[in-house]
């Protein structure tokens, strides 16, 4: 028996079936037409995202109908003749409903829904926006032009034939008055996998296209106040070369503040829906390239159709998107010179405060100079001490003259007084830069 290797041996990476199956997350549905469909596609995040996914749980237990699995995407059911795929994405949430028109005919295809996935409709009600919805017809029809016709606006219709030739889908964009936007693929000759294909990359371009365009919304709304902030921002430079004084500065840096703080909501606001617009376009653009193949002719391409006002949102999108970013950089730097201003204006008065200080301290040393150590009071003192005790001296018996004694010490004690007063400035002023006061 020849023995086989068994993985299970190895420790797995705990993400490793995850992103091993994301090749498999979306797989396309096989499908005959001819049939019809309606995609709704709701925006849901956070608890409003639960609360759906919650919601759909009890739709599918309701009818005895297996829910979706806990960390499950997508999940696909057979109601009766109609088959529902739900599937869960980061910011929005769609259901879409495919059932046989066979017994309608051509002409009532786009007005007409089976009533049995009408009344499943109302019954899945969802807390989230709704922001998406299609209605798409596949018919095997041999002159897709004359049927393009019957059913769009001329005069905003696009047709593109698939790359293998085998199918054609058209579309005006245009949102009927039952809030559909309305999608006619035309069946020459399609597998059943190229027909899954081909619807899914439709819807996915018609939902994605809207998800795109909503970072135009948000330009637009944001562009006038990022006009405002730069002017403001202008008008405080300017104020900030003509002021000056701490609390010029101060007021100045809290109204910068104030601005920066203003703009840094509304640009954090938007960081997250011009992002998302990028990705949505590119995604776009990718399923364009994917199903296009040959011109119709007389009529656009969906690429080319879309580009028209496609490409303007996306630059508009870009360009806000870059006003912010250098805005930001500029209101960062305003506020960093700023503060650069204030600490300096903070460190001159700083330094006046400990001038002040040294001027007090040298005050105070000329007083004790003056009054303290004064030479001639000091030895005034001494010498009236010292008189005192030649008189004495003298009234005991001791032969000696008070008055010339005392005219005698009078130099004596007034050298070494001065020699003690210029020894003790001498000491408090060694450290001093400022030049040395002379005490009389």
């Amino acid at each position: 028996m020849v023995d086989e290797l068994d993985l299970r041996t190895f420790t797995p990476h705990p993400q490793r079936d995850a992103v091993l199956g994301e090749v498999h997350a979306r797989p396309f549905t096989r499908l005959v037409s001819p049939f019809s469909v309606i995609h709704l596609a709701f925006l849901a995040q956070g608890e409003a995202a639960t609360s759906d996914r919650c919601r759909f749980i009890d739709f599918c237990l309701e009818r005895n109908l297996p829910p979706p699995e806990q960390s499950a995407k997508l999940h696909q059911i057979v109601i009766g003749t109609a088959t529902l795929r739900w599937e869960q994405h980061s910011e929005f949430t769609t259901f879409t409903w495919i059932w046989s028109n066979t017994n309608v005919s051509a002409a009532d295809r786009f007005d007409k829904v089976d009533g049995t996935v009408r009344s499943l409709i109302r019954a899945l009600r969802q807390t989230g926006q709704l922001l998406v919805a299609i209605r798409l017809e596949v018919e095997q029809d041999a002159s897709p032009t004359r049927r393009a016709e019957q059913v769009f606006d001329k005069n905003s219709l696009a047709m593109v034939a698939t790359k293998n030739g085998a199918g054609v889908a058209a579309s005006d964009f245009r949102v009927d008055e039952k809030g559909f936007t309305k999608i006619l693929v035309c069946d020459l000759g399609l597998t059943s996998q190229d027909l899954g294909a081909l619807v899914q990359r439709l819807l996915e371009i018609e939902t994605y296209r809207p998800l795109a365009l909503l970072g135009l919304s948000a330009a637009l709304e944001l562009a006038p106040s990022v006009d405002r902030i730069d002017r403001r921002l202008v008008e405080a430079l300017e104020k900030m070369q003509i002021g000056e004084g701490l609390q010029f500065n101060n007021h100045l840096l809290a109204e910068l503040t104030a601005l920066a703080a203003c703009f840094e909501k509304g640009a954090t606001g938007s960081l997250f829906r011009f992002g998302a617009s990028r990705a949505y376009n590119e995604l776009v653009q990718s399923r364009l390239s994917i199903i296009e193949g040959n011109d119709v002719s007389g009529y656009p391409t969906w690429s080319s159709f879309l580009a028209r006002r496609m490409a303007p949102a996306m630059r508009t999108c870009a360009t806000v998107e870059d006003r912010q970013a250098a805005l930001s950089v500029k209101l960062a730097r305003a506020a960093d010179l700023l503060r650069t201003r204030v600490d300096v204006e903070i460190e001159r008065q700083h330094r006046d405060l400990l001038q002040a200080i040294n001027e007090r301290a040298r005050q105070q040393l000329r007083l004790q100079c003056t009054e303290g150590l004064s030479v001639g009071a000091i030895g005034y003192y001494v010498v009236s001490l010292f008189s005192y005790l030649a008189k004495g001296a003298h009234d005991v018996g001791l032969r000696v003259e008070p008055s010339f004694l005392t005219a005698a010490f009078v130099p004596i004690a007034v050298g070494v007084i001065w020699l003690v007063s210029y020894n003790v400035r001498k000491r408090h002023l060694k450290h001093d830069n400022a030049p040395s006061v002379a005490c009389d």
